[in-house]
């Protein structure tokens, strides 16, 4: 079971996963926020400064690497975990470039996502102390 004081921002364009995800992860003893896109995920990464973001690489409008690349010009890239689909795994490279600090491919399991998160927690994968977001 993970730390309470742990947050998470899931930015994601489909509320059903925004939605599967924050009950999940709010069961595992995480404080979860949402965005639906790209640019609403910056604004919520600036104010909160989340732990981890676990963002959607395809999304309408900003995708997950033009929005990583600016939330590293805020100090806030670090801490991303990208959730992609198998088929665009040739983006993964370009997203690792830019600083993402992990993927999951979809479908994924929602157990082996958790265990993602803790290790990146765990090993004192801290936003606040990378000065990250």
């Amino acid at each position: 079971m993970s730390s309470s004081r742990a947050t998470i921002l899931v930015i994601d364009d489909q509320p059903g996963i925004r939605r599967l995800l924050t009950e999940v992860l709010q069961d595992e003893g995480y404080s979860v926020m949402t965005a639906s896109n790209g640019y609403e995920g910056i604004q919520v990464a600036n104010d909160v400064k989340p732990n981890v973001i676990l963002m959607d690489m395809k999304m309408p409008g900003m995708d997950g690497i033009e929005t990583l690349k600016e939330l590293k010009r805020h100090g806030q890239g670090d801490q991303v975990i990208m959730m992609t689909a198998y088929g665009e795994l040739d983006m993964v490279n370009e997203a690792r470039e830019a600083g993402m600090r992990d993927y999951i491919t979809k479908p994924f399991d929602i157990m082996s996502l958790c265990r993602i998160i803790e290790e990146h927690i765990g090993s004192g994968f801290d936003a606040r102390r990378l000065l990250i977001g």
